[in-house]
């Protein structure tokens, strides 16, 4: 009896202390979890901080400072006064270029408006007087259909035509006279030349309506009017159709 009371107490002990034994593992747990984290969380970074050193910048502009205050402090007053007439000058010579381009451009322009106001003025009758020149033609035509033989016989059957034909001769002469007035003048390369001589082909003035041989001639002799020629202040309406001598 006795050594079972024993073995019931020993096992009674036995099992209290194991139940003392658990109860005080989960506040050791909870105690190192508490520290563990602590010692076992990464560290955060930093922001990293760079710092330049500005000894140089403010060194080099103290120097910079110098060097102006030092040459201002060089220059004379003379020196500032011929410095700023030497700028005024270059602003006059400037000044003057630009004066005298501005004046010849107005002047340019000036003679410009002027020479199309005068061909505006001259040749403002181009178109009208064009338009004339076959009239003009015609009337030369007329005349060249009656016979000389008629005009110079005194017969009285060709009183009438010596009449008709002086009437045109009027007209025609009016008509240019009138046409001469406002610039339009008629040449004729079938007239000698001041010298007395041919008149030799200009293809300023003439159109060669064919070329030919010709005894006693010379090459560009004009040997054939068949049309006359017009100007009109200076310039040509049209040229004079003619016949050009090549003997060659």
């Amino acid at each position: 009896m006795l050594q079972r009371t024993i073995l019931r107490q020993a096992q009674a002990t036995r099992s209290l202390l194991s139940v003392r034994s658990m109860s005080s593992a989960p506040l050791t747990l909870r105690r190192t979890s508490q520290f563990q984290p602590q010692f076992l969380r990464p560290l955060a970074r930093l922001p990293v901080v760079r710092n330049y050193s500005t000894e140089n910048k403010t060194e080099e502009g103290k120097q910079e400072e110098k060097k102006e205050n030092g040459e201002s402090e060089s220059q004379s007053p003379e020196d500032s006064v011929r410095a700023e007439l030497e700028k005024k000058e270059k602003e006059v010579i400037d000044l003057k270029d630009k004066y005298v381009r501005s004046v010849a451009d107005f002047l340019n322009l000036q003679e410009r408006t002027k020479r199309d106001m005068d061909n505006a003025r001259n040749f403002a009758i181009q178109r009208f007087a064009v338009d004339l020149l076959e009239s003009i033609d015609n009337f030369d035509r007329a005349l060249l259909a009656v016979p000389d033989a008629k005009l110079t016989s005194n017969e009285p059957e060709h009183k009438d035509i010596k009449d008709l034909v002086s009437g045109l001769k009027m007209t025609q002469n009016i008509l240019m006279s009138t046409l001469q007035k406002h610039g339009l003048e008629r040449f004729d390369p079938s007239e000698l030349a001041e010298d007395g001589k041919v008149q030799k082909f200009d293809p300023n003035l003439h159109e060669a309506i064919f070329m030919a041989k010709a005894e006693g001639k010379e090459n560009g002799d004009i040997m054939h009017t068949q049309s006359k020629g017009f100007r009109l202040n200076g310039r040509v309406l049209r040229a004079a159709k003619v016949g050009v001598v090549k003997n060659d």
